[in-house]
């Protein structure tokens, strides 16, 4: 990767995605676009532009530009949020998706684009989800993303684009809260038990689902782009996870810092009907195996972490950078 374009950059993904990026490449060669305007920081910190990544030709006259070689595609609808509006769902996230894919077979460009847990469905294995499994996913997110899943492999197979991509489980940042997410709870818990003491959860106590820390997922990313093509058997997408856990697991890790945290129970009939077509654990044995895949964070150093960052913020103390320490399993 030499010149790199960041679709969705002002997203949970591409806000930290972006600053990684510029870091390791150089902030002249990060090119970050969104719908949205950034704030003065991210715009000054390398080349930004507002647009739409299913307008095509605005997206290509940016790739010839900056002589983009590789795309990092993560601008899409999530998955409670398409249940809201599932046409805007499909239009964003497979035009823009096929957008992206036709610029990248015409000018030469790798494509990272990730999937999701959300790709499976109740018809999966629920344990240990093999990377080869049925996928009949119940939800509009989860259908786009085993479509993108197909379109990428085509791509890949019919005219040679180097195509690639991770199953993403629930992404939980210090950075960003997320908007319209499943897995979201497990973001809010840790903001609540700074803020409150105390989270109303829209998911089930003792639901599982796969999750991952931001840390690890920009690894991921990052880790396979730069991997050897010919060590490659699968592309889109690798079942990646650092951990499964439920709510009141979780709940039981912050209680371990902040010992008088309290959790109640409002539950989310759409969000938990999605929660529930969807793994409980991944096997993710072919990431490990193909391109070294190894995450850094368990749910004690993840948890230890965020409340340390989060009570950083809300301190008022604004510290440097994100707060971020170096904390292993």
């Amino acid at each position: 990767m030499k010149n790199i374009l960041v679709t969705g950059a002002l997203g949970q993904i591409g806000s930290e995605l972006v600053p990684a990026l510029r870091s390791r490449y150089g902030r002249d060669h990060v090119v970050a676009v969104d719908l949205r305007e950034a704030l003065p920081d991210f715009r000054d910190s390398g080349p930004f532009h507002r647009l739409d990544c299913r307008d095509t030709k605005l997206l290509a006259r940016l790739v010839k530009k900056y002589s983009v070689d590789t795309i990092f595609h993560l601008a899409a609808i999530l998955s409670a949020s398409g249940e809201a509006n599932p046409g805007k769902a499909w239009d964003v996230n497979i035009n823009g998706l096929l957008s992206v894919l036709e610029i990248a077979r015409e000018l030469g460009c790798s494509v990272f684009t990730p999937s999701s847990i959300a790709a499976f469905g109740p018809n999966t294995p629920k344990d240990y989800t093999p990377q080869d499994t049925i996928q009949r996913p119940t939800s509009i997110y989860g259908i786009t993303k085993v479509s993108g899943e197909l379109l990428c492999d085509y791509y890949w197979h019919r005219y040679g684009v180097d195509t690639r991509g991770v199953r993403y489980p629930g992404i939980i940042s210090s950075v960003k809260e997320p908007v319209g997410g499943t897995t979201d709870y497990a973001v809010y818990m840790y903001y609540d038990a700074v803020r409150k003491g105390r989270h109303t959860c829209f998911i089930k106590s003792d639901t599982y689902m796969d999750m991952i820390y931001m840390p690890d997922a920009i690894k991921a990313a990052i880790d396979l782009m730069e991997a050897n093509p010919d060590r490659l058997r699968h592309r889109n997408a690798f079942n990646i996870t650092a951990m499964s856990f439920c709510p009141e697991d979780e709940a039981a890790y912050i209680r371990k810092y902040i010992p008088d945290f309290e959790i109640d129970y409002d539950v989310d009939p759409v969000r938990q009907a999605l929660a529930n077509s969807w793994p409980n654990c991944l096997e993710d044995y072919a990431a490990r195996v193909e391109w070294g895949w190894d995450p850094q964070y368990d749910l004690d150093a993840m948890t230890r972490e965020m409340l340390s960052v989060l009570r950083e913020r809300f301190s008022g103390d604004k510290g440097k950078g994100n707060g971020r320490k170096k904390s292993r399993r």
